[in-house]
């Protein structure tokens, strides 16, 4: 049996994940505008043996809306360069099955496959934001399962798209002039609900047919959704039990679908802060905290706690001491929040930094050997199939984290020391039809 190696992501953002990244002296300047830095962070990525370089989307930003997202690349242009300055490293993408026509992505995510040999990965996604529609055309943003809906069928069109070449229709043959073979050209002549595509795609077959397909929606919808399509999910999990739950869940109901355990990965968000000991890995996590400007923090917090005004409470005050109304929160993350702040005595002030620090994906604070030693309890313990990893700050904690974590888990054998031959799919472990 072929060894099963823990898979890695690079979930890029420009300054870092943490929400005050770009006010710290060590962050770029420039963040997810800095074309050289970009290409930088992944050449250390493809350095580390990385399977994925991943970069978010969204197509609504605001005042608030935090700077790695104020101003940054369209993500596909940005992964066409950087698919040029690496060789082997997985190149993914958000994109929205809501904004988006099937047509459009499919002939894009080939494009960037044949760009890249073969390293394409879509993330699909249904887009959240309710301002969202306001850009499209319209001011009321589609239903949730209305979009799921759509985006199942999106998801089928496409594949349809992928395949109506086959791959020796090309024939190219100068002296009896014959360019294709006209009966390996196929529509798709697809009908449905939310789409109307006749086809073909005006763009040949790619190396890996279709790209790695990536969900991350958690609701039993979205969930449902990734255990159909995906190859691989990417979820927020801030502890192991709740990890280990929403694991075994998904791969049953993966197993209705024909897929085998290896056939879907599992990958929560990882937020590592990385010091040479415990108490200066601390000293970097409090140094990024203290950077929350009060403002921006509760802002965050608000809609875990039902959008009450934070800001009428001194921020010393004892956090279990709030009246909340928590009718228009998202009630089960508050519970933890409450529950967490009660057990250790917390502030508005503390409930705050830490809300707004790690945004509900899972924080390790510790030495390298910490850092590894947590990401292998989750993978032996079925709790993650690998990680998305989330540094704090770009550049100097992913150094970190490729210098010094990484050599760990190769020791251990727990990750891949070279890039195997093939597509991103084959070294996925799935066939590319």
């Amino acid at each position: 049996m072929e060894k099963k190696y823990m898979k890695l992501g690079l979930f890029l953002a420009g300054y870092g994940h943490h929400v005050a990244s770009w006010r710290h002296p060590h962050a770029a300047e420039r963040g997810p505008m800095d074309l050289n830095h970009l290409v930088d962070i992944a050449k250390t990525a493809e350095k580390g043996k990385f399977d994925l370089l991943f970069l978010a989307d969204s197509l609504f930003v605001s005042e608030t809306s935090h700077p790695n997202i104020l101003s940054r690349f369209e993500p596909l242009t940005l992964l066409s360069v950087l698919a040029r300055e690496t060789q082997s490293i997985g190149l993914a993408s958000t994109a929205s099955t809501t904004y988006e026509e099937p047509f459009h992505l499919a002939r894009i995510f080939s494009s960037l496959d044949h760009i890249s040999n073969g390293r394409a990965a879509w993330n699909i996604v249904t887009s959240s934001i309710n301002s969202t529609a306001e850009n499209f055309n319209g001011t009321r943003h589609m239903e949730h399962e209305l979009r799921y809906e759509r985006a199942e069928e999106f998801v089928e069109v496409t594949n349809k798209l992928w395949r109506s070449w086959e791959s020796d229709t090309f024939l190219r043959n100068k002296q009896d002039g014959e360019f294709i073979n006209a009966s390996k050209l196929h529509t798709i002549d697809h009908q449905g609900k939310h789409f109307k595509v006749k086809g073909p795609l005006n763009i040949e077959q790619s190396p890996q047919v279709r790209p790695l397909l990536i969900q991350a929606g958690s609701s039993p919808t979205g969930t449902e959704l990734a255990a159909k399509v995906a190859d691989v999910v990417f979820t927020a999990q801030s502890n192991k039990p709740d990890a280990q739950s929403f694991y075994e869940k998904l791969k049953q109901k993966a197993k209705r679908y024909d897929k085998s355990n290896n056939q879907i990965a599992i990958m929560p968000g990882l937020f590592p802060v990385i010091g040479d000991t415990e108490a200066q890995a601390n000293q970097y996590y409090q140094e990024l905290q203290d950077l929350i400007l009060p403002e921006v923090g509760l802002k965050i917090l608000a809609p875990y706690v039902g959008e009450i005004d934070l800001t009428q409470y001194d921020l010393s005050t004892r956090f279990a001491d709030i009246n909340f109304d928590t009718g228009n929160g998202v009630q089960s993350r508050f519970e933890v929040i409450l529950k967490d702040a009660e057990a250790n005595d917390l502030t508005l002030e503390q409930v705050m930094k830490q809300v707004a620090g790690s945004r509900g994906h899972h924080i390790v604070i510790g030495t390298p050997e910490q850092v590894a030693d947590k990401m292998e309890d989750w993978f032996v313990n079925q709790a993650a199939d690998g990680f998305n990893i989330m540094p704090p700050l770009l550049p100097t904690q992913f150094e970190k984290f490729v210098e010094q974590v990484i050599p760990i888990l190769q020791e251990r054998n727990l990750v891949q020391k070279a890039y195997t031959a093939g597509t991103l799919r084959e070294k996925f472990g799935l066939t590319n039809h």
